[in-house]
């Protein structure tokens, strides 16, 4: 088959965060496959067809890039971020999966990209410097149990966390719950980060301690990292700076 399929992270927001990998990958593209806004930030030019698509139609987006590509169309699947961190690469390859089996011949790959929670991190310093975990927030494909379980645990673990898709028009009391059981769990002090739009013009950091944390301080656009017992804040003038040591104590 002389068409391929590339699964591709465009990075946070800046152009200068997208690799040279997937610029490559897109300036080969006979398609671009992806959510509305993500299409969006691809120049359109002759011989290029976007295919935008809404955001709860993963899996249909996804075997449609596949069917371009056994049609030898050299197809790229954008994703915010890295397209294997809650994002496409995953829907793809469910899709591949569950789809002809010609499919598994086909030329497939991802890309990879500097994710929201990477970005969020390093603006603020270096939260996620020891053992931390990622955590979506979002019930769409999972129970609220879940969610909550997960946070339960990852509190017991003493993990700093990333949180992703913390609170969304749809279901804002989600987010309201969830620092709810934080404060239960770590107490008022933890500092938390709350990233918004990193690396775009509307960027805007902010570190509090959980209990001065609101959730409308959260939107969909932010990437909210809580910090393990371990986390410090050095204070210095302008933006404050945020981090976890390497070292971890001998107790547990």
């Amino acid at each position: 088959m002389s068409g391929w399929l590339a699964i591709a992270g465009l990075g946070p927001g800046d152009d200068a965060l997208v690799t040279p990998e997937v610029t490559a990958a897109l300036a080969e593209a006979t398609d671009v496959v992806g959510y509305i806004p993500y299409v969006a930030r691809v120049a359109p030019r002759d011989g290029l067809r976007l295919h935008p698509s809404d955001n709860r139609v993963e899996l249909d987006r996804a075997s449609l890039a596949l069917r371009l590509a056994e049609e030898g169309r050299r197809v790229v699947v954008v994703s915010s971020g890295d397209p294997g961190v809650f994002a496409m690469a995953s829907a793809v390859f469910e899709a591949l999966e569950a789809g002809p089996p010609d499919w598994r011949a086909l030329d497939v790959r991802v890309l990879p990209g500097i994710t929201a929670m990477l970005a969020a991190s390093a603006r603020a310093g270096a939260p996620l410097g020891h053992d931390f975990c990622a955590i979506n927030l979002s019930d769409n494909l999972k129970p609220w149990a879940l969610i909550e379980k997960r946070l339960r645990l990852a509190v017991d673990a003493d993990f700093a966390m990333a949180f992703y898709n913390p609170r969304s028009k749809a279901r804002p009391e989600g987010f309201a719950r969830v620092l709810e059981i934080l404060r239960d769990a770590c107490g008022a002090d933890r500092p938390i980060l709350f990233a918004r739009a990193v690396s775009t013009p509307d960027e805007a950091l902010r570190i509090v301690t959980l209990g001065e944390a609101r959730p409308e301080m959260a939107d969909m656009r932010t990437l909210v990292i809580l910090g393990s017992s371990q986390t410090r804040v050095i204070a210095r003038p302008g933006q404050p700076i945020l981090y976890t040591p390497r070292f971890a104590g001998d107790g547990v």
